[in-house]
Parts: C-alpha cells; structure tokens; sequence
C-alpha cells in the first residue's frame, strides 16, 4: 500500500538533492527526499563537515556543514517531507502513470516523477597498501572533526583534491601535516596545490606507505614511507587515507537506466532512459561533464523545470527568475 505520495521524489539528500528540493517547491510541486544517510548532505555531512569548499558561487570560501545547512533552510520554505536513513530499492510503473518507489524498509512513496541525485550511490573507501589493523585506530578515510587531530603529526596519503583540502584544513591546528603520493604529479586543483606549498607543509612523492607502527603506548606513532628504495621514517599519531572510493549504484543497476562506468546516462533535460526519472549530480554523466557541486546546482535546476513541463505540458519550461517580482 502506498503510505506516502509526492509530485516529485528526489532519490539523495546531497547539495544537488537539496537543491532540488527547493527548486521543485520553487515551482510548486510536492517533494520527498531519500537518502541512506541518517542526516540531509550525502558525502559532504558523511565525511567533510569540516572541509573548506572553494567553489560554490558566491562564497570565497563555506565549511562543507554550513553549506548543507543553508541548502536545508532553503528547501525548507517548501516543506519538502525527508524520509532518512533508507534506501530506495525498487522502482515499479504505477497503474495511474506515475511509479511506486519501495523503500528498504517496506515503505512505498507514490511519486509522478523521481529525481536521482545520490552521488555516486554506495561508496568504499580505497584503502592503504598496508596498515589495514590500524584502520579505525590512527588510519581514517575522512575527518568529520578537526580537532580529533588538534596537536598531532598526520600524515595525508593520496594526491587528489580531497588529500590537499584536508592538508589546508589540518595545517592551523595539526602538530605537522605531510602528504605522501606515489607520484609527482597531482589530480588536485593547481592552485588548491600551490595554496598547500605555500603553508609550507612538506611533499613526498613518488613514494609509498610501506609500514606502519605503534609507540610505546601502543598507539600509532610512525609510518614508513619508501622514496626510490629509501625508507624514511616519518612521526605520525594520524594518517588519512584520501586515495578515493569504489562507487556501487546498488540498486539503480536494477532501474533500466542507462548505466556508464558507475554512472547514470542523460541527456541535457537530464532526462534518464526511462521516461519521468531525471538524473543530477556526480551520479550522472553527459559529454562535456565537469562534476562540481556549482554544476549539479544548475542540473538539478534543469531537471526539475524539465520535469514540471513533462507533468503539466501547459507549464513554462522557464517560470522566470526567483528574483522577479510578482
């Protein structure tokens, strides 16, 4: 039985959902909002909370929690309704036109349309080479609190943007910061990379993490790291291994949509394969793609106007700017 129903469901809760979730009661349409997260902000509550995010229009500079907080308040004029903390698993065609979304708890949410924008789905932290006893002890993936490293050594393992905002966010209250990467050269942004050089915090590349080990306490107190058959030995009571995750779409594979290396096919509506199911965020892709959240902000705005005209062909695919008066 259908307990809950909506214009639209958006299937993610990360910046991209919330926006959409605004947009979508922007143009007046009833929303709800899943997300296997027990809170709204996908990976960015999940894991950089902390985090310093430098490229969303109009801030020089947003902690990743602030960011969610504003995109929840905004949203939240158009009283969108949030079921969290459960995944949508099945996606059925409803006899009136629309579908039947089953939740993994047994649920049902009665939608005439459904928005994807779950990030990359379920996700897997890539781990180190060695050093797997350590993980949960002195080896984090994340950091959803800076000062659980407030005077200590860490070590940041990896080369890509999340490595080098972790080492700006630790610098002021680490006791040192060193990354450590197999190459010299970074995926993270260029000046993201000068910004870190700058601080002064030291860079050991073409090189790997080959053991690590405990002090007198029996915490962690040192990493080994090769460089060209050299092992130096570094001070180290953290290290963070940002070295990316494995994406699983789970139960999307199921939803007979276009799928492409882990991520879902649309066209630029935003429209999936499957009639009525729009796409936006890093779980899509399309030529041309640039994932930023500054870009799922716009596609989630595509999709919900797209989708409003598909519901009510007599609706302006345009229904003018927020700023307009009336």
């Amino acid at each position: 039985m259908t307990e809950t129903t909506c214009d639209l469901l958006v299937v993610g809760a990360g910046p991209a959902g919330l926006y959409a979730a605004y947009y979508a009661g922007f143009r007046g349409l009833s929303v709800v909002v899943v997300d296997t997260l027990p809170e709204p902000g996908g990976q960015v509550t999940a894991m950089y909370p902390e985090k310093m995010i430098y490229d969303v229009g109009g801030f020089a500079a947003i902690k990743g929690r602030d960011l969610v907080a504003g995109l929840v308040e905004q949203a939240g004029q158009y009283k969108p309704t949030y079921l969290l903390g459960r995944q949508a698993v099945h996606l059925h065609d409803a006899a009136d036109g629309g579908f039947d979304v089953e939740l993994d708890d047994g649920q049902v949410v009665g939608s005439r349309a459904v928005l994807i924008t779950g990030g990359m789905g379920t996700f897997t932290p890539r781990p180190l080479p060695v050093g797997q006893e350590w993980s949960g002890r002195g080896v984090v993936n994340f950091v959803p609190a800076l000062a659980a490293h407030a005077g200590q050594d860490v070590v940041v393992v990896g080369g890509g943007d999340s490595a080098f905002d972790w080492c700006l966010a630790l610098h002021p209250v680490a006791k040192s910061v060193t990354l450590v990467h197999r190459r010299a050269k970074f995926r993270a942004h260029a000046g993201t990379v000068d910004a870190v050089r700058s601080l002064g915090v030291e860079l050991v590349t073409d090189a790997q993490v080959s053991a690590l080990r405990a002090g007198e306490s029996g915490a962690l107190a040192e990493v080994d790291v090769e460089v060209d058959g050299v092992v130096r030995t570094l001070p180290a009571q953290s290290v963070i291994a940002a070295l990316g995750f494995t994406a699983d779409l789970g139960p999307l594979t199921e939803w007979a949509l276009q799928i492409d290396r882990r991520q879902i096919v649309v066209d630029s509506t935003m429209r999936t394969a499957r009639p009525l199911v729009y796409g936006a965020g890093d779980i899509v892709t399309y030529p041309g793609k640039v994932s930023l959240i500054a870009t799922g902000f716009g596609e989630a705005a595509t999709a919900v106007n797209n989708i409003a005209v598909e519901l009510d062909p007599s609706a302006h695919l345009f229904p003018g700017h927020s700023s307009s008066e009336g």
